[in-house]
């Protein structure tokens, strides 16, 4: 199995509302999260990445609804229960932040073998739930990155 690129995409999906999806990791139980998920390729793009972990995690086609590139990227300490899906020597991830807005709380397909779980929150109640301090983070600045959006 080819390593993992340590450059991913976080895609923080919400409502007009500001009710976030949150996934529940199968391999841990307990860590919620939003949309991850690395390049599958150094030459695809960001976009591309986004879209097709967005179905591959929830069966939402993005590309029917607003997908907005944040311009902000993180770069964070890949957890050592991971690192060895990445290169020898691999320590950081860039994760790139997109925002998706879907008109309603919709239902999902979750993919099995990587979520257990879902709900739809309150944005601060959602932050509070992730286990990833860069995607609570990215959470909270769901007010300030919706209305940027719309404009």
């Amino acid at each position: 199995m080819p390593y993992k690129i340590p450059e991913s995409v976080l895609v923080v999906i919400y409502t007009p509302e500001r009710d976030v999806l949150l996934l529940e990791r199968a391999d841990r139980p307990g860590f919620w999260q939003s949309v991850t998920g690395s390049k599958d390729s150094v030459e695809e793009d960001l976009r591309s990445t986004a879209v097709r972990e967005v179905h591959e995690e929830t069966g939402i086609d993005a590309s029917t609804f607003d997908l907005f590139d944040w311009q902000l990227a993180n770069i964070y300490e890949i957890y050592p229960v991971w690192r060895h899906r990445y290169a020898p020597g691999v320590t950081h991830n860039k994760e790139h932040v997109f925002g998706l807005c879907v008109p309603t709380r919709i239902s999902v397909t979750l993919a099995p073998r990587e979520h257990t779980q879902y709900q739809w929150l309150p944005f601060a109640e959602a932050a509070d739930r992730c286990f990833s301090p860069s995607n609570a983070e990215a959470i909270l600045q769901l007010p300030q990155r919706h209305i940027l959006s719309k404009n």
